[in-house]
């Protein structure tokens, strides 16, 4: 048995979806409790809520972190349909499984993916929904950035080092990591013997994430339909949400809650995990009552 296992309280499991593909997510904590539901960002896996994970089991809600098709340990779509739409249903096909509703969180990819679910369904999906960095008027230029970030090291790295550049770069403000060992888990090794993101290469070019002027409207039209609590966590220094982009979702979606994080840029959990986790648990022992 591994430690880390043992330490959070995480167990693998899968979930099949309508479509027959499975997918991957560490589950914990008490399966009578409020489940919330962890969907991370384009390019991450789910082990980029470790910390936060662990937290939400320590303070007694159950937690699924999932790995979004095509990233991690969950299936590749052998047609390449990697649609914010098809990951929405996805995540419905998650939900239909659980006992209550969940309190959904999501950041970036994983946010977008919440609000598609949430026009797809005739009912209201979630308890709540926390968007992590991500509102429909992203930033377009700064959602390129990471695009072509992303894309830019589709041949692989030679070393982990090499790939530890490759974020220190893209991420000039965050300190490097001592141990940066912690990114084998964002890689996988090919029979070439280099290391590869952990996704499927066709995700980026096949994602409707490349052109988020596309969805936009799509995305805004849903927000009429969302009568649970939301909440925003905006890194301040973010790439992405801008000041523009937050004021036109606030229009669209009046009840909104927004919650910045100092110091921060996209991956704010990354950037500043305690600062994110308190305001985050704030939210949703307001929205879920005492537990």
């Amino acid at each position: 048995m591994h430690t880390h296992h043992v330490r959070s309280g995480a167990h693998p499991y899968r979930f099949a979806n309508r479509d027959g593909l499975t997918l991957a997510a560490d589950i914990g904590g008490d399966p009578q409790a409020q489940p919330i539901i962890l969907l991370h960002g384009g390019g991450q896996t789910r082990h980029s809520w470790r910390q936060t994970f662990e937290e939400l089991v320590s303070r007694g809600y159950r937690a699924i972190s999932l790995d979004a098709r095509g990233h991690g340990d969950s299936d590749w779509a052998p047609d390449g349909d990697y649609r914010l739409e098809t990951l929405g249903r996805d995540l419905l096909d998650v939900i239909a499984t659980l006992s209550r509703k969940p309190v959904v969180v999501g950041a970036s990819m994983g946010g977008m993916t919440a609000l598609f679910a949430a026009g797809l369904a005739k009912e209201q999906i979630a308890h709540s929904v926390i968007l992590v960095d991500v509102v429909p008027g992203l930033d377009a230029q700064g959602s390129q950035q990471i695009v072509d970030f992303l894309q830019r090291h589709m041949g692989g790295f030679d070393s982990l080092e090499q790939a530890a550049d490759a974020v220190s770069a893209y991420n000039p403000h965050r300190p490097r990591p001592k141990d940066i060992s912690g990114l084998m888990k964002n890689l996988r090794t090919h029979d070439d013997g280099r290391l590869y993101w952990h996704w499927d290469p066709v995700f980026f070019t096949t994602s409707d994430l490349i052109e988020p002027l596309v969805f936009r409207e799509r995305l805004y039209a849903i927000c009429a339909s969302i009568a649970v609590p939301v909440l925003l966590v905006k890194g301040m220094y973010s790439n992405v949400v801008t000041d523009e982009g937050v004021a036109e979702f606030r229009r669209r979606l009046p009840h909104l809650h927004v919650f910045e994080v100092s110091g921060a840029g996209h991956m704010i959990t990354g950037d500043r995990n305690d600062l994110f986790n308190e305001g985050v648990l704030k939210f949703i022992h307001e929205c879920t009552g005492a537990i």
